[in-house]
């Protein structure tokens, strides 16, 4: 498995769990939680699913209070993808939903950049540790979530930057997420894992009725175990799929 270059700008940060005082990032410190500190009680397939440790820098209340919904889809998305991407995070928005992505080139940055400037939260989560940055085109803009927002790694400081984590970030976005909604992705696309990881979970998920267009294998097969279309039209129904959730208690540390 390839290592990845990634930033570094944001300090290489020696770190192990059994540290008393977690280290900083931009500011912050970083918290070190388990996903039921702000998911609450999980079934046995979550809790077999879900990383042991999580670490957080940024405002965590966003993981335990309000809706989620993942945006995410290709790094080489087209302008007319991005577009949508971004009118569907102003809609998400606009109901006070929290976006969700993963800090990769694409649509995931044009989510979270959307939801930044609309006013809105959003959570990154990273399959790099948190002192680390890819693409580094992102520096500034991880910075700004760390910072106002919310950033989440299970990848400890110091950690390896490994093809694999992209996945394994994948599934731990669906777990965090009330639903998934994919923009755009092609045939080989890495997205198609966190559409699996969905269904696995039994998170909704769904494809833009733009994507559905295209004749992709694997959304045609996601689509008989539950995928679904969105679109204007069904919009509202999506809404409804998401529950009315009033939060946990706060998170103390």
């Amino acid at each position: 498995m390839g290592v990845i270059e990634a930033n570094s700008t944001l300090g290489r940060l020696p770190f192990f769990r059994e540290q008393q005082a977690p280290p900083e990032v931009n500011g912050g410190k970083v918290k070190v939680l388990a996903p039921a500190d702000f998911l609450g009680p999980m079934n046995e397939f979550e809790e077999r699913n879900a990383p042991g440790t999580v670490y957080a820098v940024g405002d965590t209340t966003l993981l335990a209070h309000g809706r989620r919904v993942s945006v995410v889809g290709s790094r080489a998305a087209s302008a007319e993808d991005l577009k949508r991407a971004r009118r569907l995070v102003r809609e998400l928005v606009s109901r006070c939903v929290t976006v969700v992505s993963g800090l990769a080139a694409g649509i995931d940055t044009a989510a979270h950049q959307e939801a930044i400037s609309e006013g809105g939260r959003t959570i990154a989560v990273l399959g790099t540790p948190l002192d680390q940055t890819y693409p580094t085109s992102n520096v500034d803009l991880q910075r700004e979530i760390t910072t106002r927002h919310v950033a989440i790694s299970q990848f400890p400081f110091g950690s390896k930057i490994l093809k694999r984590n992209f996945a394994m970030r994948n599934r731990t976005m669906a777990l965090i997420s009330d639903a998934t909604v994919i923009v755009t992705a092609s045939e080989n696309s890495g997205t198609q894992h966190q559409g699996w990881e969905a269904i696995r979970l039994g998170r909704p998920l769904f494809f833009l009725d733009s994507l559905l267009a295209e004749d992709v294998s694997w959304i045609q097969e996601q689509m008989k175990y539950g995928g679904e279309s969105l679109g204007s039209r069904n919009l509202d129904l999506f809404f409804d799929h998401l529950p009315e959730r009033a939060g946990l208690e706060p998170i103390a540390f």
